[in-house]
């Protein structure tokens, strides 16, 4: 069994296992919403699978298995049809790791790849949105450099979605306290 992590743009006929992947990483939250909303939250993340706005859809594999995904959308119209954020850069959005796949960096490689593609773009920051009760996350975005950006909060009913900016020109690319894999990345 190889322990390798190949980092990834997703093909169409990944978006079934993308979608298993994303429902079994997102399902813990669902004790934490009221059923309508898991179900309302739940079916966002599978139009999202197949919905066209994202500028780069990337999954992580082991073993030919997608253990891990993301999207990157190019702005917070695409992201969220919401232009009035003003967020004209990358957004990273529904990062998510299976349950059997965590513990292995999954994660901040997908992370890592997302900051790779931004700065390849241009971008000066890479944006993205959470909640409080997706504690571990934001205590991975903290750690990996993100900041605040109250200026970009969403409020989604009573939730507040808060968002996060990662300043890609402060920092040296070799410097974003993402470290390399041991793939290679």
């Amino acid at each position: 069994m190889s322990k390798e992590i190949i980092i990834r743009d997703a093909t169409d006929g990944d978006r079934e296992a993308i979608a298993g992947v994303l429902l079994d990483a997102y399902s813990q939250y669902s004790a934490y919403l009221p059923e309508p909303f898991w179900l309302e939250y739940r079916n966002s993340i599978l139009d999202s699978v197949h919905g066209g706005a994202p500028a780069a859809r990337i999954v992580a594999e082991i073993d030919q298995q997608i253990a891990g995904s993301m999207l990157l959308f190019s702005s917070s119209e695409a992201a969220y049809g919401r232009p009035e954020l003003s967020i004209n850069a990358p957004i990273l959005r529904l990062l998510a790791v299976a349950t059997a796949a965590r513990g292995r960096g999954i994660a901040t490689l997908l992370i890592r790849e997302a900051v790779r593609r931004s700065r390849e773009q241009g971008a000066a920051a890479l944006h993205l949105h959470t909640s409080d009760m997706m504690a571990s996350a934001i205590q991975l975005y903290e750690h990996l450099g993100f900041t605040r950006a109250y200026d970009t909060d969403i409020m989604n009913g009573e939730t507040l979605v808060k968002g996060y900016r990662l300043d890609l020109l402060s920092a040296p690319a070799h410097d974003v306290k993402l470290p390399l894999s041991a793939t290679g990345f």
